[in-house]
Parts: structure tokens; C-alpha cells; sequence
């Protein structure tokens, strides 16, 4: 079975047990600060996990686009990716435990589905701690369906909990579906310690909010929130070890060896460097086509990041010439069908690749400069001459060398390179940036306070006031809400001038202190747009939208909280206006009482 028959079965299985296709959101996350980039299907539907009305109903299926950063180092073995799809199906407060998990033994099994023998699946419950009892219900319930209790495995919090997002909010059990990948026939009884099991679907149960006293109370209105990897279940359905060795992958490995020009390669011969450059060219295009440019600072930097690695990886392999725009063409190609955004972004798409790639190899050059201004400060007569780890690891992160190439340019010259000083302080690099990310994204689906909304509500303020100052072509990019701050992106191409930022200031303020009541209705995108609503990420609703107004001054389609009068908002103040990435523009705003 292939990708998009795993799709197509999906999506209208759930349709036929009455949910909503829902469209997949951007990959940039509208007002969550707890992640970069939408790293699952249920990040856009927070609010209404939270207790909110969907304009959809209660039962919704979707194909989510998905970026996860915090494996990017090891993609390149058979199994990791950053860029990924989701299938997902959600019951907001309508079904439970018992139909969830029907569903799911359904499509798994069913000869119109995907036909997996039972003596292939295995299953994990919660098996209980001091906070929530043993789950009897799922427990039972997949022993009704024909699941042996030997391969239904009862594990720990660490295995088979969900959540909270934060310190404090909505969790619960799971329970979670694994194929066995090895010789026939399986194991009598489930370990799921055993890789050759491998996890294929996981039902999140929702029934319990974690309070700030660390009790877990429950909840009002109980949710399921599924999520099936498209990847990695194309893979186990066609015997593949391997993700890379689907279709999915194999049209990016034909034009990296035509670029290349080389013979085709055997799917399983496969280099590590091979698989890091088709892996990143694909997740930097997806995230090209929602608006992201390469930049220094959040997800512009990790678009640049990934770029900047394939190219270093083609070097590796070979190919010194341009070649990402030509590969992101095969992307787009591919999947432009299922994903409009591609095609419609295709042109920009491209000369973003290009551009990114000559920027680099003007940096590269740049670094090979700085290179030769280090081994000349030693001394002709030291016999020993060394790189130190500090100065490899600088050329790595100023300029982008992989420590091979740092190595290979240092024996050309009788030099070599201390790897152990290098991984001590790359290792001491990755440390400071994950306790950054900790601080900056700390938070989570229970982060929807007062203060929040009020926040949110003043990004709306603040988009329709930057149309009225700098013009029409404004749109958001990209929002970052804490509790103490706002962080608006929106395309621009030039700086503000001061006089600029004081007339927005004043716009939004003048909008507040109007006190005008903030008005929200359901309706179709055709009508929320007839009466010149904006939306945030373009094309990416379903057939109804909530439309939120306030007064004359600002009317968009948005998901979010929000407060009920501008003038519950206080004193807007912009902290700071700069670039984020190239044609985009920053600025941190606060709300002071």
C-alpha cells in the first residue's frame, strides 16, 4: 500500500464513522508558545480540546503536516525524520475509550481497511500509579475484540501517559498499537521492549486535568486524540525496514544521483549523508510553502539550519554544483496535489533555495578565510600542530563546517583537530540550547489564561493596525504568546521607522480604549471573506470558521481565545520592532495594566 492509498483509507474511514475532514493546518503554529513549529494534529486544536465549540462538530479527521526539531541530529539513520504526516481522528466530548479503540482494531484489521493479521498486533494500557487507577476499561475492551492478554502489556506513566503539555492542564491514559516487524511467527507474548515491535498508532484518552497542587482531577469534557505516522506505516505495510525505502523517497533519491551523476543506487545502499539531503530538502520546502524564509532567530533558523546541513551532506557525496532548488521541484511535484501551498508557492519556493544556497557558499568561503587566519597564528617550528576543539567547533557554528571538512582542510595543511575539545563543546552548546528552549517554550494546552486572551486579542489589534500603516500586503507570519508578552510576525520588506511604530501604537490604543465589545460568529469561509475578514494562514480552513469583530477596526478568522471587550486590554506597548527572517518583521509587544 502506498502513501496515498493509506491517506485516501483514512480519511474516509473516520468519514464513514461520522467525523469532519478538517484541513491541515500551517506548520507554524498560531499563538502556542510552547513549540516552533505544529509538531502534532491536535496543537491546532487546543482550544477546543479546552472546552470550545469546533465550527465543525464534535468528531474531526485530518492529514497533519508535522516538523519535530528535537531529533534532528539523527536523522539519517534508517528511521528519523523532522518533516512527517500525521493521520489524526478526535472526539471532543462525544465518544470515548470504547469507540475509540473499535475504531481503531477496525481499520487496522478490517479487509477493506488495512488488513492486518491479528497475530501481528499487540497493544500497551496504563497500568495504573498513586495518581490514576489501572485502565480495566481499555484493558477489557481490547481483550473483547479478540487481543490475547498476553499481548496486551500494562506499562508505566513514562510509557503510556499523555500529558500535560505544561506544568499544570488536561492528560490522561493511552494506549498504543505495535506490528511485528520480524520473522513469522510472533512472539506469543508482547515485550514491548522488543524493537521488532514497533508502534504504529496511539489513542490519547483526555479525562483528567493535572492541577497546580499535582492533583489529577477529571475532567468536565473527555477527549481522544489519535495519531498514526504516514511514513511509518507505509513502510511496515510494504515490509520496508525503512522509511527511505518507500515511494515517498524514492524520486528525491533519483534526482540527488542524476545531479550527481551516478548510476541508481540500490534503495538499501542508502548513505547517511544520502538520506540527511533528501530528508531536509523535503521538510525545508514544506515549511518554504507556509511563509518561513532563512533567517537567524526561531523557525527561520531552522529552516536555514536544515538547508545549510543538506548542502554540507551533498558535499560529502559529491555534488559542489546548485542543486537544492532542483530537488525542492521534485518536492513540490509530488505532493502538490494533497498540499495546494506547494504549488501556489513554487516560484518563491525555489528562489529561496537558490538564494540560500549562494549565501552559503559566499559563507563557506568566508570560513575557509577564517580557517587559513587560524593555523597561521602557529608557530612554523611546533611540531604537533592542532586545530583545538574551541576553534573547530566556532568554524562549525559561524560558518557552518561539519567537523569532517574541518579536519580534512587541517591535514592538507600538517594539522590536526582536537575531537575531543570539539564534542565537549558542541555537547556544552546543545545543553545551553536545550535549557533555553525549556524556558522559552515552557507552558502548555493549560496556558490559556486571562492574560493570554487578552494578549491574543491585542495580535488582532495589532495585524489590523499594521495594514492601515504600512499597507494591504501585511499578513502574519507567525505569533508567540506567553502570559507576560506578544511576539507578531508579518511580512514587510524594510524596517519601521519610529514615526511608524508610534502610529501603530497609537491605532491600537485608541482601538482599546473605545471599549468596544468583541463580537465572534460562525460562518463560511466564502462569507467571512465577502465581508473582508482576514485569515492568517491563507487557505487552510474547514467550510465553516469562527469570525471574530471588533467594532470597525479589525475582523479575522481565528481559532483562539480572546477577551470579551477591547477595553479589557489596558495600555499597548511595543517593545521591539526587527527582522526575522528575510521579508518578515518581528515585534514584541506587552499589555500594561
Amino acid at each position: 500500500m502506498q502513501a496515498k492509498d493509506l491517506r485516501k483509507k483514512y480519511i474516509d474511514f473516520f468519514r464513514s464513522k461520522g467525523h469532519t475532514v478538517i484541513q491541515s493546518a500551517s506548520l507554524i503554529p498560531d499563538n502556542d508558545p510552547t513549540v516552533l513549529f505544529t509538531t502534532a494534529g491536535m496543537h491546532p486544536l487546543v482550544p477546543y480540546l479546552l472546552g470550545g465549540k469546533h465550527p465543525l462538530g464534535k468528531r474531526l479527521t485530518n492529514v497533519q503536516k508535522c516538523i519535530r526539531t528535537g531529533d534532528i541530529d539523527e536523522v539519517g539513520d534508517p528511521v528519523h525524520l523532522t518533516f512527517f504526516e500525521m493521520l489524526g481522528n478526535w472526539s471532543l466530548g462525544d465518544y470515548f475509550k470504547n469507540e475509540a479503540i473499535e475504531f481503531s482494531f477496525e481499520f487496522l484489521t478490517g479487509k477493506d481497511n488495512l488488513n492486518i493479521p491479528l497475530d501481528r498486533l499487540a497493544v500497551t494500557v496504563f497500568a495504573g500509579d498513586e495518581n490514576a487507577p489501572f485502565d480495566q476499561e481499555a484493558f477489557d475492551k481490547w481483550r473483547s475484540l479478540g487481543i490475547s492478554e498476553k499481548r496486551i502489556a500494562k506499562c508505566p506513566k513514562e510509557d503510556n501517559w499523555w500529558g500535560p503539555a505544561g506544568q499544570t492542564g488536561p492528560c490522561g491514559p493511552d494506549t498504543e498499537m505495535f506490528y511485528w516487524t520480524g520473522p513469522l511467527p510472533a512472539p506469543e507474548i508482547f515485550d514491548p521492549k522488543d524493537r521488532r515491535w514497533v508502534e504504529i498508532w496511539n489513542d490519547v484518552f483526555m479525562q483528567y486535568n493535572k492541577t497546580a497542587e499535582g492533583k489529577f482531577e477529571p475532567l468536565s469534557q473527555k477527549n481522544v486524540d489519535t495519531g498514526m505516522g504516514v511514513e511509518r506505516v507505509t513502510a511496515i505495510l510494504q515490509g520496508k525496514d525503512s522509511c527511505y525505502l518507500t515511494e515517498l523517497f524514492a524520486p528525491l533519491f533519483a534526482k540527488l544521483d542524476e545531479l550527481r551523476g551516478v548510476p541508481g543506487i540500490d534503495a538499501s545502499g542508502r548513505s547517511r549523508s544520502e538520506r540527511i539531503v533528501v530528508e531536509h530538502i523535503r521538510a525545508a520546502t514544506f515549511i518554504m510553502a507556509d511563509g518561513i524564509t532563512p533567517g537567524k532567530v526561531d523557525q527561520a533558523y531552522v529552516l536555514r539550519r536544515l538547508i545549510r546541513r543538506a548542502i554540507r551532506e551533498a558535499r560529502k557525496i559529491g555534488l559542489t554544483a546548485s542543486f537544492t532548488d532542483k530537488m525542492a521541484k521534485v518536492v513540490i511535484d509530488n505532493y502538490k496535489d494533497f498540499y495546494p501551498e506547494l504549488g501556489a508557492g513554487e516560484k518563491a519556493i525555489l528562489e529561496e533555495f537558490a538564494r540560500e544556497e549562494q549565501q552559503f557558499a559566499e559563507t563557506l568561503e568566508h570560513g575557509i578565510k577564517e580557517f587559513e587566519k587560524l593555523i597561521a597564528r602557529v608557530p612554523e617550528h611546533i611540531q604537533n600542530k592542532v586545530v583545538s576543539g574551541k576553534n573547530a567547533f566556532y568554524l562549525y557554528e559561524t560558518f557552518g563546517f561539519p567537523l569532517e571538512l574541518t579536519a580534512e582542510m587541517a591535514a592538507e595543511k600538517g594539522f590536526t583537530v582536537d575531537r575531543e575539545g570539539y564534542e565537549e563543546a558542541y555537547a556544552k552548546h546543545q545543553e545551553l540550547s536545550r535549557k533555553g528552549a525549556e524556558q522559552k517554550f515552557k507552558g502548555g494546552l493549560s496556558d490559556h489564561s486571562e492574560a493570554t486572551a487578552e494578549l491574543h486579542t491585542a495580535t488582532h489589534l495589532l495585524h489590523a493596525a499594521l495594514r492601515k500603516v504600512l499597507g494591504e500586503h501585511v499578513a502574519q507570519k507567525g505569533s508567540n504568546i506567553n502570559a507576560e508578552r506578544l511576539r507578531f510576525d508579518f511580512s514587510h520588506p524594510d524596517k519601521m521607522t519610529q514615526e511608524q511604530l508610534d502610529e501603530v501604537e497609537r491605532l491600537v490604543n485608541e482601538a482599546i480604549a473605545a471599549r468596544t465589545p468583541i463580537q465572534c460568529r460562525e460562518m463560511t469561509v466564502d462569507e467571512a471573506r465577502a465581508q473582508s475578514a482576514i485569515g492568517l494562514f491563507g487557505d487552510k480552513y474547514g467550510e465553516k470558521v469562527r469570525v471574530y469583530t471588533m467594532g470597525s477596526f479589525s475582523k479575522e478568522i481565528c481559532g483562539g481565545p480572546h477577551a470579551a471587550n477591547t477595553g479589557d486590554l489596558g495600555h499597548f506597548k511595543i517593545q521591539k520592532e526587527e527582522s526575522s527572517s528575510r521579508g518578515v518583521r518581528r515585534i514584541k509587544a506587552v499589555l500594561e495594566k
